[in-house]
C-alpha cells in the first residue's frame, strides 16, 4: 500500500514539475514555494490519510516499539526502502529549484523530502501490533535520500540513479496472501522477483564529452534475491543472492518538448529498461538474453 501512495505522490510532484505553463505560470517565485509547499503538505496529508484508513486501520493497535528486522528478506526490502527515498529526494530537489529556491537549500530541504514520508510511516509501522518501527528502515531511509543529496552537491546532477525492475518469480505462487495475486502486488509485495540497480551514465559519469556513446546510454549494476518464502531463514529455503550487470536507458536524458512525456519519462525513469543480461550467483555466471 506504501509504494502505491508513494507512486501516486511521484506522479502529482511531476506533473507539479513539469507543468509550469499550467501552474503558477504569472506568479512570483515567493507565490511558487508558498502554493508548493501547500501542495506538498496536502499531497502527503492525503497520502497517509489513505494509508491508514485502507491498510492500518485494519490490524490491532499496541504501544510504540521497535523491531530488529536487519536481517529479513537478505535486506531486499531495506533496498526498497532506499530507493522509494532516493525517487522522492531527486523529485523533491526538482520542486523546490523549480519554486526558486536557492540551489543548496533546494536540495537539502528537497532531498530529505523522502525520509520524511518514509519516517511518519515508520512511527505508523511503530504503533501496529504486526510490524514495528524498524532502526534498519530508518538508516536505508537516510541512505537514499543522501545518495540524491550527495550528487546534487558535488556533481549538480544525478549520475548515478536508483533503479527497480521486476518478473515474476516461481516462488510467488507459493504464497499467495503473502506475495499477492495479481502481477501489480506482486511487483510491490514479492522481493524475490525485485531487483534494485545502480544505473551509472557512461558518458556524465566518465566525463566523455566527445563520445560516441548516446547520451542516454548507461552501465547498470543489480542486486536481487531468490528462493525466499518468508522474511527469515528458518526453513532452510535455499535462498541466494544474485548480482547482475547489464546495459540501461535513462530516460530523463532523452530530450523531448512534449510535456506529457517528459512527466512520463520522469515518473518511469527509474524502472530499469529490459537488457541482455549477466548474473552471478552461486559462484557461477549465467548470461539472460533480455532481463526484466
Amino acid at each position: 500500500m506504501r509504494f502505491v501512495v508513494f507512486f501516486l505522490i511521484l506522479f502529482l510532484n511531476s506533473i507539479n514539475v513539469y507543468s509550469t505553463d499550467l501552474i503558477n505560470k504569472n506568479q512570483a517565485q515567493n507565490n511558487r514555494l508558498k502554493n508548493l509547499v501547500l501542495f506538498e503538505v496536502g499531497t502527503y496529508s492525503l497520502g497517509l490519510f489513505a494509508m491508514n484508513e485502507l491498510w492500518y486501520k485494519n490490524y490491532p493497535k499496541s504501544n510504540f516499539h521497535f523491531i530488529n528486522d536487519n536481517s529479513s528478506w537478505l535486506q531486499m526490502d531495506k533496498l526498497g526502502h532506499s530507493a522509494t527515498s532516493y525517487y522522492l529526494g531527486v523529485n523533491g530537489i526538482k520542486l523546490y529549484k523549480w519554486a526558486g529556491l536557492e540551489d543548496r537549500k533546494a536540495i537539502w530541504i528537497g532531498g530529505l523530502t523522502g525520509t520524511f514520508y518514509n519516517t511518519i510511516i515508520e512511527v505508523l509501522d511503530g504503533f501496529s501490533a504486526n510490524w514495528g518501527a524498524s532502526f534498519g528502515d530508518l538508516a536505508a531511509n537516510s541512505l537514499g535520500s543522501f545518495f540524491a543529496i550527495s550528487q546534487e552537491l558535488y556533481w549538480q546532477e544525478q549520475k548515478v540513479l536508483i533503479k527497480y525492475s521486476y518478473s515474476k518469480s516461481a516462488t510467488s505462487s507459493l504464497n499467495k496472501e503473502l506475495f499477492g495475486d495479481s502481477f501489480f502486488e506482486r511487483s510491490l509485495k514479492d522481493y524475490n522477483g525485485q531487483t534494485y540497480w545502480l544505473s551509472l551514465n557512461i558518458n556524465s559519469l566518465f566525463s566523455l564529452e566527445k563520445s560516441q556513446f548516446p547520451n542516454w546510454l548507461n552501465l547498470a549494476v543489480g542486486h536481487s534475491a531468490k528462493n525466499m518464502i518468508s522474511a527469515n531463514n528458518t526453513t532452510d529455503d535455499g535462498r541466494y543472492r544474485q548480482f547482475l550487470f547489464s546495459l540501461d536507458i535513462d530516460l530523463m536524458r532523452i530530450k523531448t518538448k512534449n510535456k506529457f512525456i517528459s512527466i512520463l519519462s520522469n515518473v518511469f525513469g527509474y524502472v530499469k529498461i529490459p537488457f541482455p543480461t549477466l548474473e552471478y550467483s552461486n559462484e557461477k555466471f549465467k548470461l539472460h538474453p533480455l532481463y526484466f
